[in-house]
Parts: structure tokens; C-alpha cells; sequence
């Protein structure tokens, strides 16, 4: 029992435990935000941890939702879902459009739709290109009313037209001082003005398990997921057959953890992969 409330279904991590654990797996998929690090702040022993991981032989992958920085299979499951259109219209910061653009798609918005305004006047209508056939919705600081109405007229005016989530995070450590609203807060408002569900590739679904297996040929149950989220990333190693290890340096709380209402509960929890370094070597 840990601060009067009852101990959580999953354990404390223990030096058995993580030696079970490290023997178990090859490969070890990390989440950043509050797990490497807060905002632009490394996470205190990150380093000797990645060192002795890889001198043990694990792979590492660092696994993220955040769309602000540019990620290869973003792109890559985009076309495994048929995303041969015209032009993208992107809700998000410089990353998606730079990946986008990379594997040769046209595209627009970004940065620079976050300066544009709407007044609404008496009979105003808002044009659009007819030719976009996706709208991407990520992270983004310059999120306002123009976007939303460029993304729903896309979505809800042209045909075929499909709406695609980079991730549904309601928060994240943008800075090392606080939280701030995520992705999620973005797709929801969108979501909200079309009455319709995105297709979602980052954790927890399944299309980014599946780049992975395709890039490192290793088997889901040789993995370990390290997370500090339980709704995406401690969800995304369950859905995929993956061991869990949830950290609490970000994100979720240890009450939170052990909450009765939670019902995503990791194999184990420890305060920070820092932790393994000490564990490890007991």
C-alpha cells in the first residue's frame, strides 16, 4: 500500500523483476514526452540507461505521438491507407508537412494558416480547395477558428475526402514546467464540427506496431513498451502483445495508477527509467 490507497493489480518494479524483464526482451520501445524527456529537458539518467540497455544487446526505439517533429512512418502508413490524392491539408506544425512533402505529397496550411482570420459577415462564404482529399490533424500551437472551417469544409464538402488523426493526447509536457493541451484537443474540435471519428495512426492503434514490425522483424512479445501514459502508450503495448512498463516521471500519477475506476494496468511501474540503471545492477 502506497499513500494509504491499495496497491495496484501490476507491481512496484523490483530487481527480480527488471532482470525478468530485460532477459525477456529484445527490444525496448520508448515513449519521449515524460518518459526521455520534459519540454527540452532530458530526464535525469536517461543516458546511462539508454548505455546499458544497448550494451546488453536491446534494441531501442523511441516510439512518439508528437507531430511537431518530422516521423518517416507517419507518412508511410498514410499511403498504406490508399492516400493517393491531390493535396493534403495539414492541422499541425511544421513536422507533418515536412514528411508529407518528403514522400512526395502536395500539401498546405501548417504555421502559416495560424495567421489567417475569419470575420464573419452577412452571406460570407468560406471557399476551399476541392481537390484536397485528406485533412491531417496534429499538435498545433497556431490551432484556430480558420482551420476548424478549413478542415470540416474539406472533410464534410469533398467527396472521399478522409480525416486522419496523428494522435488523440488530451496533454503533454510541451515545456518541463507544466502540461498543455495535446493533439486530442485539436482532432476533438475537429471531430466535433464534422460528427465524424478520424483514423487514427498513432498510439494506441495498431499502424504504427505495424511499421515497426515491418522495420526491426522482431515479435511483439519480445518488446517492452516504457510509457507514462496509460490511454495510449501502456494501452498501445497491450493492443499489440507487447510488456508493459509504466514510468511515473510524466504524465499519470500513482494515485491515477491506482484509481479503481483505471482499468489500463501495466505489467509494472517505476518512478523514471532511471530506475533500471539501480535495479539492474543490484
Amino acid at each position: 500500500m502506497a499513500n494509504g490507497l491499495p496497491d495496484p493489480p501490476c507491481g512496484l518494479l523490483t530487481a527480480d523483476a527488471a532482470r525478468s524483464l530485460v532477459d525477456s526482451v529484445d527490444a525496448f520501445l520508448f515513449d519521449c514526452d515524460g518518459v526521455i524527456w520534459k519540454g527540452d529537458k532530458l530526464i535525469e539518467g536517461v543516458g546511462e540507461t539508454m548505455e546499458l540497455l544497448r550494451k546488453m544487446g536491446k534494441k531501442i526505439v523511441f516510439v512518439t505521438n508528437n507531430s511537431r517533429k518530422s516521423r518517416r512512418q507517419y507518412s508511410k502508413k498514410f499511403r498504406s491507407l490508399g492516400l493517393e490524392v491531390t493535396e493534403i491539408y495539414v492541422v499541425g506544425e511544421d513536422g507533418i508537412l515536412e514528411e508529407l512533402k518528403l514522400a512526395g505529397f502536395e500539401c498546405f496550411g501548417g504555421s502559416e494558416d495560424g495567421k489567417k482570420n475569419i470575420i464573419l459577415e452577412a452571406d460570407f462564404y468560406f471557399e476551399h480547395d476541392k481537390s484536397v482529399g485528406a485533412v491531417v490533424v496534429g499538435l498545433d500551437q497556431h490551432f484556430n477558428y480558420y482551420k476548424i472551417q478549413y478542415a470540416r469544409t474539406c472533410i464534410s464538402e469533398n467527396p472521399g475526402c478522409l480525416f486522419i488523426a496523428t494522435n488523440r493526447d488530451p496533454t503533454g509536457h510541451m515545456t518541463s514546467a507544466q502540461e498543455w493541451p495535446g493533439a486530442g484537443t485539436m482532432v476533438a474540435a475537429v471531430s466535433c464540427s464534422v460528427q465524424k471519428e478520424p483514423i487514427v495512426v498513432g498510439k494506441p492503434s495498431s499502424f504504427l506496431m505495424d511499421f515497426l514490425l515491418k522495420s526491426f522483424n522482431l515479435e511483439t512479445s519480445r518488446m517492452c513498451m516504457v510509457g507514462d501514459r496509460l490511454d495510449t502508450d501502456i494501452l498501445f503495448g497491450q493492443n499489440t502483445g507487447c510488456k508493459t512498463l509504466l514510468v511515473l516521471s510524466g504524465c499519470t500519477t500513482l494515485p491515477e495508477l491506482q484509481d479503481a475506476s483505471n482499468s489500463i494496468h501495466p505489467d509494472a511501474y517505476t518512478n523514471s527509467v532511471y530506475d533500471l540503471v539501480g535495479l539492474l545492477q543490484k
